[in-house]
């Protein structure tokens, strides 16, 4: 009787031994299976957001590319438009014939000719400002942005103001150039779009960073709207703003004061100052 008892006390135990055995094969499988569950979806996730991040570096490389282009065009557009007539009609004043005409109108068609050369000279320099302003070539930002902004309030179109509060050193001219550009773009919205009473830009520095703020009483974006339109076709001029962006390393942010009286844009730039 009792070797019985001991007998199913064993067996007893070998079947608690096996059931637990299956409980924790049972347990460690449900966990090898949702960690590789949980894993293929943190690689699908990692994935589709790789491919969004793609999606937006190739339509910002497209918006830099569709830019240069029009750029391009517009450049083009003006030499054959304007500069080529000038040089056609300099050409038909100096030709051959002009050795065979009389004194004063040889004179006459020199003098013709000289003021096309002037206004050519004059064309040629219109183009190379819109390229490079040489206020900032020559001056800086501060200058630069200061004299767009009188231009702006001198058409009579909107009040626009800026206030550079820490700008005792210049950054290189890459970056002054790519920063002014932004600031264009930003303004020449507000004054397309907005139907803004007054602009105001103010500059200061914090953290090794440099910020630009936009002000505005028009109608703006706030930055789900960026973001927004620039993932869509649409909105060429913000991808340009995007793109400049990023090639400064700095951030955009678009928002609206908490009363909704005014817009405003902050642009963040690491500093990086010229050594010239």
């Amino acid at each position: 009787m009792i070797i019985l008892q001991l007998t199913t006390s064993a067996s007893d135990t070998r079947w608690t031994i096996l059931l637990g055995t299956v409980v924790v094969l049972a347990l460690v499988l449900t966990i090898i299976v949702f960690v590789i569950f949980y894993q293929q979806r943190v690689y699908r996730f990692n994935k589709k957001l790789q491919q969004v991040e793609e999606e937006k570096q190739q339509a910002m490389l497209n918006a830099s590319i569709r830019f240069q282009e029009e750029e391009r065009q517009r450049i083009a557009a003006d030499l054959h438009d304007d500069a080529g007539p000038l040089l056609a009609t300099i050409r038909l004043y100096l030709n051959e014939n002009l050795i065979n005409q009389d004194p004063p109108t040889q004179l006459q068609s020199i003098y013709n000719a000289k003021q096309l050369i002037d206004d050519a000279i004059q064309l040629i320099r219109n183009i190379s400002h819109s390229l490079m302003p040489p206020t900032l070539k020559n001056f800086g930002l501060e200058s630069a942005v200061n004299d767009l902004f009188q231009k702006i309030t001198g058409s009579g179109s909107v009040h626009a103001s800026a206030r550079f509060h820490d700008y005792k050193m210049r950054l290189k001219v890459e970056q002054e150039s790519l920063v002014f550009r932004i600031v264009q773009e930003l303004v020449n919205n507000v004054i397309k779009h907005s139907n803004a009473g007054f602009i105001h830009l103010t500059q200061n520095i914090s953290n090794g960073s440099m910020f630009f703020r936009l002000h505005h009483d028009g109608v703006g974006l706030v930055q789900a709207e960026f973001e927004k339109l620039n993932h869509s076709a649409l909105g060429l001029g913000l991808k340009n703003i995007s793109s400049r962006t990023k090639v400064l390393n700095g951030s955009i942010f678009f928002e609206i004061d908490a009363n909704k009286t005014y817009y405003k844009v902050t642009l963040e730039v690491p500093v990086d100052y010229s050594k010239g």
